[in-house]
């Protein structure tokens, strides 16, 4: 197993294990190639048995739980022991649910700390969408003019999960800019979803957002409805991830045609 700072090297050495997956794979896949193109400080490790590529650790930025990919407890076992003998302190570790248990675990044995579980999201994908009739209202691509309200509500969105907080404007200048932010308007705007670029054909609708008092008319239903019909009008896979504790998005997602995938777990380690 070994580790590196070079985001880019990183990514040629487990590029083909993460496209061997691409949906579960989608999110560190995503972030990597960000990292390649405009480096940002970060830690990586590439797990190895024998001579196959067969798991891999990101963390980056540095106070970000680790990523991590599927891997065998055996494998998980060696990567743990790796970090903790590089002398890297860990904030957490997210994954699959069987892989960030078995990491979790593992890593409370190692440091004698607690692992708290987080948050539960759970990976949907789609193949045909069954659009809400009825909403009122309709989309509109974000421009800047828009960029305080929507620092506003990723910010309140980053909260409400449970994310680090942190500032949130420059990631909504690049999504402005790449064009990968619609607005729903009823009258005024009251919900948002962005997306990605297509990362092995896939793209991931997130995060989507509905002003706490538009909630419940069906906005954010709409708009990702839309969002998702014109990503498989191109051909392309359309995932997204949602919250376990949030009953309401989890429906409103099966409702639009979204089956299950995968789940995901997020550990909180602490001393």
């Amino acid at each position: 197993m070994t580790g590196t700072d070079d985001a880019a090297r990183f990514l040629r050495d487990v590029e083909p294990l993460l496209r061997a997956d691409p949906v579960v794979n989608n999110v560190m896949l995503s972030l990597l190639y960000l990292r390649a193109a405009s480096p940002e400080p970060g830690r990586y490790w590439c797990i190895e048995s024998g001579e196959t590529v067969a798991g891999a650790v990101f963390q980056s930025p540095p106070t970000y739980p680790a990523l991590i990919t599927p891997m065998a407890p055996e494998l998980i076992g060696a990567a743990v022991s790796t970090v903790v003998d590089d002398g890297v302190v860990l904030p957490g570790v997210s994954g699959d649910a069987a892989s960030a248990a078995w990491f979790a675990g593992k890593w409370t044995e190692r440091t004698r700390s607690a692992a708290v579980p987080t948050l539960a999201q759970r990976i949907y994908e789609i193949e045909r969408v069954a659009r809400p009739d009825g909403v009122a209202g309709g989309r509109r691509r974000a421009t800047p003019a828009d960029r305080e309200l929507l620092v506003e509500w990723l910010t309140a969105f980053v909260a409400e999960i449970g994310d680090p907080p942190g500032d949130q404007g420059p990631v909504i200048d690049r999504r402005i800019a790449a064009g990968q932010i619609a607005i729903w308007e009823d009258g005024e705007p009251v919900a948002f979803a962005s997306w990605t670029a297509p990362v092995a054909t896939v793209v991931r609708i997130g995060p989507v957002y509905t002003a706490p008092d538009a909630r419940g008319h069906g906005y954010a239903s709409a708009l990702v409805g839309e969002l998702s019909a014109d990503v498989l009008a191109r051909a392309e896979r359309c995932i997204l991830y949602a919250d376990l504790n949030n009953a309401t998005s989890n429906a409103i997602y099966r409702a639009l045609g979204y089956r299950a995938v995968e789940e995901v777990l997020r550990y909180r380690f602490e001393r």
